[in-house]
């Protein structure tokens, strides 16, 4: 009955109709039907995404022009590159929920930081990574030059000097596909991650300059020309993965241009989807309900608006299978 599509997407298609499984359906076909009218796709990523391995998924939806521009936290793009030069050494905790803040202590003594049920080890993953940033960051300050965070990782992993390290399939990691396709991705907050930390550390002793890298705020400006470009035409939706700074900072680029900027001829998201496992709280961004963002000129009525209120590291990779055919 489906046979353009692969024995993922007819699973799907055929059990999940009602409840959160319906809203993922309709949210499937949803995306699909955007790109097939020649929309754009901004994916944001919040929580720990890429240490659930979601560039397994993301880096194909990437490499077949299902995305455009992509919206993180500073974990997530460090982690993916992590997760690429460390695997092996990454520590599996089913019983998480068990552990003792004794337990939690010999992870530390350990060199572990535990993320849910997965440990990242310190020395392989964040020590391996720091001295190739340290060296870009170095020789962008001494040439005079400035980048944003996601471009100095771009410019170690199309460089290739991060290959000797690898540990999984580079196929499976979404900065990869990022880096190649050279897509725009928008890093708010990037101080609040482990390489935001150690390049502040590295200003506090005095051996870079804060400036170096790109201020959340001119991340801001170069996303007005990015909407500006993207938004044209059927215009550029939004996918957005959990809450927080990743989905907020994005998503206000509009209201921004419309209310501060008056620029009265920008176009609303075209299209929106929210992944969430908040509850619909007090003052809460993330639980927030999509009509919400009507009133903050973030989306039009007629905007098609989707949520599945589940774990995305289950919803996301079903949604790509629908939109990639498998």
């Amino acid at each position: 009955m489906f046979d353009m599509k692969g024995p993922v997407s007819n699973f799907i298609q055929h059990h999940y109709r009602h409840f959160n499984a319906a809203a993922l359906m309709d949210a499937a076909k949803g995306y699909e039907a955007h790109l097939a009218e020649g929309g754009k796709m901004l994916v944001s990523l919040a929580g720990a995404m890429s240490t659930a391995e979601l560039g397994i998924s993301l880096a194909e939806m990437i490499r077949q022009d299902k995305i455009h521009l992509i919206s993180c936290t500073g974990a997530n793009l460090e982690e993916d590159v992590m997760n690429l030069v460390a695997h092996n050494s990454y520590k599996r905790v089913p019983n998480y929920r068990d552990l003792t803040p004794q337990d939690e202590w010999d992870l530390l003594e350990n060199h572990y930081n535990r993320v849910t049920d997965t440990c990242i080890p310190e020395e392989e993953a964040f020590r391996r990574l720091q001295k190739h940033l340290h060296k870009a960051w170095k020789d962008a300050q001494d040439a005079g030059e400035r980048f944003f965070p996601h471009e100095f990782l771009y410019k170690i992993v199309l460089s290739g000097e991060l290959q000797q390290y690898y540990e999984i399939d580079p196929k499976d990691s979404w900065i990869v596909a990022a880096a190649e396709k050279n897509i725009p991705i928008v890093v708010p907050g990037w101080e609040d991650s482990t390489t935001g930390n150690i390049f502040a550390s590295y200003v506090i002793k005095g051996e870079l300059k804060a400036d170096t890298v790109k201020s959340g705020i001119e991340y801001m400006v170069w996303l007005t020309e990015l909407y500006r470009e993207f938004s044209q035409g059927k215009g550029i939706g939004f996918f957005q993965i959990g809450g927080g700074i990743a989905g907020d900072f994005p998503i206000c680029v509009v209201p921004m241009m419309y209310q501060d900027l008056e620029w009265h001829d920008v176009p609303f998201w075209s299209y929106f989807c929210q992944i969430s496992d908040s509850t619909t709280s007090y003052g809460s961004y993330s639980g927030a309900v999509p009509n919400e963002k009507i009133t903050w000129g973030k989306l039009d009525i007629h905007t098609p608006k989707f949520v599945v209120e589940s774990d995305a590291t289950i919803v996301a990779p079903l949604i790509f299978a629908w939109i990639l055919g498998w």
